[in-house]
């Protein structure tokens, strides 16, 4: 019984702060207007998301292999890295939305629907991607494995997915873009 209660508490909270964080940043990408900002280090934000989405990847496979193999404490530091990293893309995304707004992609032919496919199945894996990690990750914390273990086959290759696709927009809109 008290375990269920927890889990309902877990899954209210989770529930919460992933409707505040998708709605945030709906509201921040699509309603809000940018503040500009001095300098040119809002520039560099998109590489430093590309990198962060990189490590993200990097870190989640490394998990993946690490757990198969038995090897438990390294698929943990692994997985608590991808999560770290994967927040500093969150808040450095944020950041460059807060200075910069929506960037345009303003290319022609087959790289435009190429990228829209590309950006469309991203934004729209991404909103059920806080959620599951934040599920997933109370389910390990919580050392309950077999929920913690149906849900990261499910939560594992939208993340994988999300980091890819977040470096492949990133370098389609640096080299198409016109």
């Amino acid at each position: 019984m008290q375990e269920k209660q927890s889990n309902n508490t877990a899954y209210t909270a989770i529930g919460i702060v992933s409707f505040i964080t998708i709605s945030f940043l709906v509201w921040l990408i699509y309603f809000k207007t940018p503040h500009q900002a001095t300098g040119d280090w809002v520039e560099q934000l998109p590489a430093i998301n590309a990198l962060l989405n990189s490590i993200s990847f990097v870190l989640l496979c490394s998990g993946y292999v690490f757990i198969k193999k038995g090897l438990r404490s390294l698929h943990i530091k692994s997985m608590i890295a991808a999560t770290i990293s994967s927040f500093l893309f969150v808040a450095s995304y944020i950041t460059y939305h807060h200075f910069h707004g929506d960037t345009k992609f303003l290319a022609e032919g087959p790289i435009k629907y190429i990228y829209f496919t590309i950006l469309i199945t991203h934004i729209v894996l991404s909103i059920p991607l806080v959620p599951l990690v934040l599920t997933t990750l109370y389910h390990a914390y919580a050392e309950n494995f077999s929920s913690h273990k149906k849900l990261a086959k499910i939560t594992f290759p939208i993340w994988v997915y999300i980091s890819v696709t977040g470096v492949l927009i990133y370098l389609i809109l640096n080299n198409f873009n016109v």
